[in-house]
């Protein structure tokens, strides 16, 4: 018999919407006052709040999957360096380091503030924002080319930013010296503080009014009762030993069709994910921490058991996990992982593959399984300033049972947005000459895979570089039950003359000047069931859309 709530459940109710709101207000904070068009814009942050046993209790509602395994490595190593006593009122702490404090790659950086009440600490208010360079060999720390940490950017290892509400001048001065456009990285700084003081203030208004015993109760439950949903949900699964195997592209360092194994048991109300057999972990960029690789596993499983779910500690408490150390979804230092993303994605698409057979009516054919990332880097001609245009760009969605898959989306584990057109314009020396849907890009099947977004990009009057990473640009997304593959992504460079450069998928330090461009197309998704399927109304909708050309319809559609 489950024991009895030591808070009753309407009083639970209250208390869990309050805490939401609280993280949720520190997200749009965060958001409002960055200088970044990667966080005022994409939205690439997160917020929560902790327990003092570190224990995620409550994460905003827009964060980020990925940034979850990340928060909770940060806390995981604080409380194992820090004892409580020692905590101060105004303490502010950052890291960002994989190896040393939990992150999973260096742009993250976090930031964790105790909260006291009554003269004690009783939880951390916590965000994460991804810092659209913080050093390293190339512009936006996220090229291509790279072999190991060092190489990425500043390591910053568990730090106090703020003691007791004072400014360590000396560490702000060194994180802003390492940065190429620090006046925009002390603008994102300042924006993470005033969000996790925010969070501070609303959290303390909670206990104020609910009382801090109440509340550190409601923490119990909270974790308890998601747990158990959780575990219902795996019960509900036929017990069995599901499989599948996966490939990455490359790592950019020569590296090709890198496998990611993954084996699922399930047994009653457990389960066991294995990747036994993925591969050693590369020389290039792609390598996940442990911290990356839960993240993916625990969005998968929250995604599809149960998806409303409240997103805390009883989600990560069911993820019973293992992998071979020093493999490609467990990296060992000094593994190279500034593009952990892609590898994550990947492995949210294993693990619905693996589970597909025993949830046929909630899995999905792969999405586009990257994280395409495009960075242009240069001096603006107007201000003689340097300028770091940083993006990852959505594809599409996977065809689902009942649906079509979404068109140019960010999927899984990035829920971030696509850069508005008048954002880049306004704030870089570029000209956005296109920007749509990839045609023909969504893989067939009864319900049609999500297509590709393409962007032309072109300077104005100044020669600039370009750097990026992409994924599914070689193993097309693959479709599911019948269903076909999608297209593959590609980066291209332009001529002057309109002759076409095909770029690799992860390149680094690309010139190019006034006359060319460089054009982005992001990958496809795979369908969902056989095309011959697809009903008469649904193809005369592809039909009218313009999405489509006549000889793809023809083909698969006829």
């Amino acid at each position: 018999m489950n024991p009895a709530p030591t808070v009753d459940l309407i009083t639970l109710e209250i208390i869990q919407n309050a805490l939401a709101s609280v993280v949720d207000e520190a997200f749009v904070a965060l958001m409002k006052s960055a200088y970044s068009q990667n966080i005022k814009e994409r939205r690439d942050h997160s917020t929560a709040l902790v327990d003092m046993q570190g224990r995620l209790i409550v994460q905003a509602k827009e964060s980020l999957p990925i940034h979850l395994g990340s928060i909770m490595g940060m806390m995981k190593a604080l409380l194992a360096k820090v004892d409580a006593a020692a905590l101060q009122d105004g303490d502010i702490f950052v890291a960002n380091d994989p190896f040393v404090a939990g992150g999973t790659h260096l742009p993250d950086l976090n930031m964790a503030m105790p909260i006291f009440h009554a003269g004690t600490p009783i939880a951390f208010v916590c965000n994460i924002a991804h810092h659209a360079d913080f050093g390293g060999m190339s512009a936006g720390s996220m090229a291509g080319g790279m072999t190991e940490i060092y190489q990425e950017g500043l390591r910053v290892p568990l730090i106090k930013l703020y003691e007791a509400g004072r400014l360590q001048t000396g560490i702000y001065d060194l994180i802003l010296l390492n940065t190429r456009v620090p006046q925009e990285r002390r603008g994102d700084l300042f924006a993470q503080i005033a969000s996790v003081r925010l969070g501070a203030r609303r959290f303390q208004e909670v206990v104020a009014r609910h009382g801090g015993a109440q509340v550190l109760s409601a923490f119990d439950e909270i974790v308890r009762r998601t747990t158990l949903r959780m575990r219902a949900a795996i019960a509900g699964l036929p017990d069995g030993v599901y499989r599948f195997r996966d490939v990455m592209d490359d790592d950019g360092c020569g590296t090709r069709d890198i496998p990611i194994c993954v084996e699922v048991r399930v047994s009653g109300d457990h389960l066991h994910v294995s990747f036994e057999g993925t591969s050693p972990q590369v020389p290039g960029n792609i390598n996940c921490t442990a911290t990356a690789t839960l993240s993916a596993i625990s969005y998968t499983l929250k995604a599809l058991l149960d998806p409303e779910v409240p997103n805390n500690q009883g989600v990560l408490d069911v993820c019973a996990w293992s992998a071979p150390a020093g493999s490609l979804v467990q990296a060992d230092y000094p593994a190279s992982v500034a593009n952990r993303a892609h590898t994550a994605q990947r492995i949210i698409d294993a693990l619905i593959g693996a589970l597909a057979p025993a949830l046929q009516g909630r899995a999905v054919a792969a999405a586009n399984g990257a994280n395409t990332t495009a960075i242009f880097s240069g001096i603006d001609p107007a201000t003689q300033q340097r300028y770091i245009y940083f993006e990852t760009l959505g594809g599409g969605f996977g065809g689902r049972a009942t649906r079509d898959g979404k068109d140019g989306v960010q999927v899984h584990i990035t829920n971030t947005s696509n850069l508005p057109v008048e954002a880049i314009e306004m704030d870089y020396p570029l000209l956005v000459e296109a920007y749509g849907l990839v045609e023909d890009s969504g893989g067939p099947g009864q319900h049609r895979g999500g297509l590709g977004l393409r962007r032309v990009i072109r300077p104005l009057d100044h020669a600039c570089v370009f750097s990026g990473s992409g994924e599914r640009f070689h193993n097309a997304p693959w479709g599911l039950f019948g269903g076909e593959s999608g297209t593959p992504g590609r980066f291209v460079r332009i001529e002057a003359d309109g002759s076409q450069t095909a770029l690799p998928s992860k390149p680094s330090g690309v010139p190019f000047g006034p006359g060319q461009r460089i054009m982005i197309e992001t990958p496809g998704a795979g369908g969902y069931g056989p095309a011959s399927a697809r009903t008469d109304a649904d193809r005369e909708a592809d039909r009218r859309s313009g999405k489509f050309t006549p000889s793809y319809l023809a083909r698969h559609y006829a």
